[in-house]
């Protein structure tokens, strides 16, 4: 197929052919670039710099620009605390529609909040369509307890936790429900605890602001060094004192497992309550859990009530029970799933080995229920449940076609040819985030119209046709019964991918799954610690690897060309796969994480094989973890595509042995 240009966008945009009420299909063929692009680029420059008065002067220049929403922003909130009333309102009626309207509008609504002018937050609330901002929800639910007395601190609590840093809005709704006695002391102190094992010490300190404000020193003393707090204090008297203790014992934990079991278990278990002391062995089992330790169901086991531990926890510990021996320990990981949320339960990863559990104990009715309740090829633990259930991985039936009128609706539509255009301006931030402001399906209070799947369809057809693969495929991926692998699983470059697995001995499908989740096929994509390109190389890796396979005078900046960064990618993934014996679980991790990750995580000589899937649920590092299902998931279904023949994800994952110098360590220099 033949793509258009995103400078053909660019231009037909810049040129006003797609204003933001658009009319018309782009202009082919025309390369076009206009003044008022570099202006907007000074512009993103001086909102970063916070430079009020340049934003202000550059303004008028960039009227009538596709991109003109972007710039009032910048300069609007760049002097929102001094703007008037009357300016935002003109702002939000100018920009109607946009997501620029409903981004202001959140920042007002966060500045009114932060001014308690609660009538004025009351009357513009309702209009703000995103809804997803934490600290905007607590202000509105502690307007409505106010206004109506609605019970609301099960939201509020909800939005509490959830947020890493203290915000004003939930913190002082949380304050405000303690002090009506709907959020109990234990509420608040659950709020510290969790803040404290999540190394947050600002955030249990505006928790402790609310529940013991006099303890603040004794907090500072717990962050500076836990195991001497509790050598200076031999007993708990009092609720605050035991909390402390409590929070002494969580941080010692994160820091060292075993070590905080005697101090627990010799001293402080007995002046716990029974709630405390599970909250305690439940950290110190998933910290010994994330330690691959083989003591972190004993721990665990030390706990008299699951119903005490956090999802989190209740997931360290069926992890544990997959990992314990030859085989799971199938009762203790059916006890942590039926523990969890209603919320942790529905996640696939614990409906499938829920499934596994029951039919381990003989319930074959429940398990398939339940397989077959996510089975589908959407995703890792979907398609181990359809292998489950006897069936292999197929590409399936493309949908109907998309009519001229759907695709049309997507061409035309404002907030995605802005977003696509600011994406082709190196604003890719921007335009991601109004990208998925404009497609939102699953937010009711999104983007006037949110997508349904065949706007989704179309949507992720019009990013497609431009090349800006990373749209495409989050959009298309979206989408539950109308699956279109082509639009999921693109193979740009495909004659250069094909071209150099062959060449080396990889399979194609693999270096696909892995360019899909690293990049999305964003070549000039640059990760937070300085990977770049589409199989994102970090530069000592590329500079090692060039010397491996040969490649003579190699430069650092030429890891940004195609082509040579897809040499030393695919060059560095073949050592790395042939270094673990042909293990794709195993060479994805060391891609993400690193060769010496990958072979700790492996376990020791002498342990059992595991199954990949457990192996690689156990993985330590959340991102790694993820990244190694989704890579796997991901060459299953470019194998089904590319060979048109069912596939298995179970036979690429295979078993995970321990480690074995003899069979597995070559290549011990692999950066």
């Amino acid at each position: 197929m033949q793509f258009p240009t995103i400078l053909t966008l660019i231009s037909s945009l810049a040129l006003g052919l797609l204003p933001c009420g658009a009319s018309a299909q782009p202009a082919p063929d025309v390369k076009v670039a206009t003044p008022a692009d570099d202006v907007l680029a000074q512009m993103r420059q001086a909102f970063v710099k916070n430079d009020r008065k340049q934003l202000t002067a550059l303004l008028p220049q960039v009227r009538g620009h596709a991109l003109e929403p972007w710039g009032a922003y910048w300069e609007l909130k760049a002097r929102l605390e001094v703007a008037s009333a009357q300016e935002v309102q003109d702002f939000l009626h100018l920009y109607a529609g946009t997501y620029q309207e409903d981004r202001l509008r959140a920042d007002w609504l966060a500045l009114l909040g932060l001014r308690k002018d609660w009538s004025a937050f009351a009357a513009e609330y309702p209009h703000y369509r995103m809804g997803d901002d934490r600290e905007l929800l607590c202000y509105a639910a502690l307007i409505a307890r106010a206004q109506t007395g609605a019970d609301t601190a099960d939201e509020v609590k909800r939005n509490w936790y959830a947020l890493r840093e203290p915000d004003l809005g939930c913190t002082q709704a949380a304050a405000a429900l303690y002090g009506a006695r709907k959020l109990s002391a234990l509420d608040v102190w659950r709020k510290a605890r969790l803040a404290i094992e999540a190394n947050r010490p600002q955030t249990a300190r505006a928790a402790l602001d609310i529940v013991a404000p006099q303890a603040s020193k004794s907090l500072t003393e717990i962050n500076a060094n836990p195991f001497k707090f509790l050598k200076a204090h031999a007993t708990a008297p009092g609720q605050t004192r035991k909390e402390l203790v409590l929070l002494a014992i969580i941080k010692m934990a994160t820091n060292d497992a075993d070590a905080t079991f005697p101090v627990l278990e010799n001293k402080w278990s007995v002046q716990l309550s029974p709630e405390e002391r599970n909250w305690a062995w439940g950290v110190i089992g998933k910290e010994a859990a994330i330690r691959l330790s083989s003591d972190a169901l004993d721990y665990f086991s030390r706990a008299t009530s699951d119903a005490d531990l956090t999802d989190d926890m209740l997931s360290w510990k069926a992890r544990a029970a997959l990992r314990a021996g030859k085989e799971p320990r199938w009762p203790v990981l059916l006890s942590a799933i039926n523990a969890m949320s209603e919320e942790a339960r529905k996640d696939s990863t614990w409906v499938y080995w829920k499934a596994r559990a029951l039919k381990a104990q003989g319930d074959a009715a429940q398990a398939g229920a339940l397989l077959q309740s996510i089975a589908s090829v959407r995703g890792f633990y979907e398609q181990l449940a359809l292998e489950e259930l006897g069936r292999k991985i197929n590409v399936p039936p493309r949908p109907a076609t998309l009519t001229p009128s759907e695709l049309d609706a997507a061409r035309l539509n404002p907030g995605l040819n802005r977003a696509l255009l600011a994406i082709a301006l190196g604003l890719r931030s921007e335009g991601v985030r109004e990208w998925n402001y404009s497609t939102n399906l699953s937010n009711p209070r999104a983007a006037p119209g949110g997508m349904n799947e065949r706007e989704l369809l179309a949507a992720a057809d019009f990013a497609c046709q431009y090349q800006v693969w990373d749209r495409c495929i989050n959009t298309s991926e979206r989408t539950r019964t109308e699956i279109d692998f082509a639009q999921r699983f693109p193979m740009p470059y495909k004659d250069a991918v094909l071209r150099r697995s062959t060449e080396i001995g990889l399979d194609p499908a693999y270096v696909y799954g892995l360019i899909r989740q690293e990049s999305r096929f964003v070549m000039d994509a640059r990760s937070g610690v300085g990977a770049s390109g589409l199989m994102q190389v970090m530069p000592p890796t590329a500079r090692w690897t060039a010397r491996k396979i040969g490649l003579v005078d190699f430069k650092p900046h030429q890891i940004s060309d195609r082509d040579t960064n897809i040499a030393i990618g695919t060059g560095y993934l073949k050592l790395v796969l042939d270094s673990f014996a042909g293990s794709m679980p195993l060479a994805a991790a060391a891609y993400n994480a690193g060769p010496s990750r990958s072979r700790s995580w492996r376990g020791q000589s002498g342990a059992q094989a595991l199954d990949a899937a457990v192996w690689a649920e156990n993985i330590p590092f959340p991102e790694t973890r993820d990244y190694v299902k989704k890579v796997l998931s991901n060459t299953t279904n470019y194998a089904a595509l590319i060979s048109g023949q069912p596939q298995s994800l179970k036979t690429r994952l295979g078993l995970v042995g321990p480690r074995d110098a003899a069979t597995f360590e070559v290549n011990l220099d692999l950066p």
